[in-house]
């Protein structure tokens, strides 16, 4: 609207000419088509919300499993219903130890030389 103040009259009249030619361009264009280019087409029903049988999902996610294990290299795609999980391999205290003065090394070597982080 500001670009309304910084007209003349004279470009201001132009402006309203040409609005008027396009109105009857368009009431011209509406009389040979029969119907207006700027309306807008009726709204569409509202879409049927889909629904999904629990048979349905099942299998889709029994395929997906399958997908998975494919991938990981796994044989079996069914859950495995009595197993125990894996245990865990642990480090030894010797291991543990050594570990341990190594990392106590290497931050004594990091604070000799005035440094707060690695």
């Amino acid at each position: 609207m500001s670009n309304l103040l910084l007209l003349t009259s004279t470009q201001l009249k132009h402006a309203a000419d040409l609005k008027d030619r396009i109105g009857a361009l368009e009431k011209e264009l509406v009389s040979i088509l029969g119907s207006s280019s700027n309306s807008t087409p009726a709204p569409a029903a509202p879409k049927k919300k889909f629904t999904m049988s629990a048979a349905a999902r099942a299998k889709i996610a029994a395929a997906q499993r399958a997908r998975w294990a494919k991938a990981k290299g796994k044989k079996s795609t069914a859950k495995s219903a009595g197993k125990a999980p894996a245990k865990k391999t642990r480090r030894s205290a010797a291991v543990r130890a050594r570990l341990s003065a190594l990392a106590k090394a290497r931050w004594a070597k990091v604070k000799a030389a005035g440094k707060k982080a690695l």
